[in-house]
């Protein structure tokens, strides 16, 4: 690999916005383990390869902002979030992403990492695919990644941390079968907003990456769900290319539906929905019987998303708000992949940056 110019005593500042998923990821594909059932050494990179392909939208309007720089005079990497210091598991996904990108560019420093997500944290509105995303871009730029250049090994390297991180790389339609994601179509391909009922804030009982591992294991429907998912994802990816978007919401739902169906069906069940989001559902179907052209989604927490042209997002958002137990709602649209730039290390977290990376 090409010598990068690294960026030294200076902060990388970057901005990853989520993603939400049209056709969904739920499972993995199976990465080889040794005697002891841990992967082997050369397998751990291959963390989180999906089972099935996955379409998504990165929005506009909730991101995290990460700022990493190397840090040298520390022993270890240093990594906050929202003002904490991560601890156990959610430190261990931050460090085995930075020890992936330290392996894959040879580098050695430790990093001082300091993140803030502006979208509730682990309650179903993708904030690990933004955070492990915008860790990806802040630790990759210090060492010379940027997104025009290197969109491949930064969607990889999000991905190690949170698999649907892959995705919120890049900006607009973005797919994601393998080691990374790749984009489809612009932002402005075609005309969309996305409506989100806000029902739960508070982190979820069982994380995606569990629950997904425990839908595997146990759920008789789990096989079902992964021989039709490719012909799910083909009529999406068709229907996004030729702009039909009743077409494009059909295939979402039909995604959704089978993604839970077989969540619902381990034992124990993978259960996310409470009862405001069933009745929103309704309050969707009642949109739909009306004429209005949408769509709704779910995935591993009960806030509902609501897919539908923009003439018509002002309108849902006013009926979904009146729903009782939604307690916000949310409309943004299509957004860009992530940006980066740098800062003087005197700088103040998340103010305006002095120096842009092109």
């Amino acid at each position: 690999m090409a010598a990068r110019e690294l960026v030294l005593e200076r902060w990388v500042a970057a901005r990853a916005n989520v993603n939400i998923a049209l056709i969904k990821y739920w499972g993995k594909a199976a990465v080889p383990t040794g005697d002891d059932g841990l992967p082997r050494a050369s397998a751990r990179d291959d963390a989180n390869i999906p089972a099935v392909p996955s379409l998504s939208l990165t929005l506009a309007d909730l991101y995290t902002e990460t700022r990493a720089r190397f840090a040298p005079e520390f022993e270890e990497d240093q990594v906050e979030l929202d003002g904490r210091a991560l601890v156990a598991e959610e430190r261990r996904r931050a460090v085995v992403l930075l020890d992936a990108l330290r392996k894959r560019l040879d580098i050695a420093s430790p990093f001082q990492i300091v993140s803030r997500n502006f979208v509730p944290t682990a309650a179903g509105l993708a904030s690990s695919a933004s955070g492990m995303a915008a860790l990806a871009a802040a630790a990759g730029g210090c060492a010379g990644l940027t997104l025009e250049s290197d969109g491949p090994l930064l969607s990889e390297l999000a991905r190690i941390g949170s698999g649907s991180a892959s995705r919120s790389i890049f900006g607009g339609w973005v797919s994601w079968e393998g080691r990374h994601a790749t984009p489809v179509a612009a932002p402005d391909h075609m005309p969309v907003a996305v409506v989100i009922a806000v029902i739960g804030t508070g982190r979820k009982a069982i994380g995606s990456r569990d629950a997904m591992n425990h839908t595997m294991r146990t759920s008789p429907f789990y096989a079902g769900w992964v021989q039709q998912a490719h012909a799910t994802f083909d009529d999406a990816l068709e229907a996004l290319r030729e702009r039909d978007f009743p077409r494009l919401m059909a295939a979402m739902e039909r995604s959704t539906w089978r993604m839970h169906a077989s969540g619902m069906g381990a034992d124990p069940p993978v259960f996310y929905w409470l009862p405001a989001s069933v009745a929103v559902l309704a309050e969707v179907a009642a949109l739909k019987a009306e004429g209005t052209v949408c769509g709704a989604t779910l995935d591993a927490g009960p806030n509902v998303k609501v897919f539908c042209l923009p003439k018509d997002a002002g309108k849902i958002a006013e009926r979904l708000a009146a729903v009782p137990g939604v307690a916000q709602i949310i409309t943004s649209s299509p957004g860009a992949g992530i940006q980066l730039n740098i800062e003087p290390l005197e700088s103040e977290p998340h103010r305006a940056p002095s120096e842009v990376i092109r």
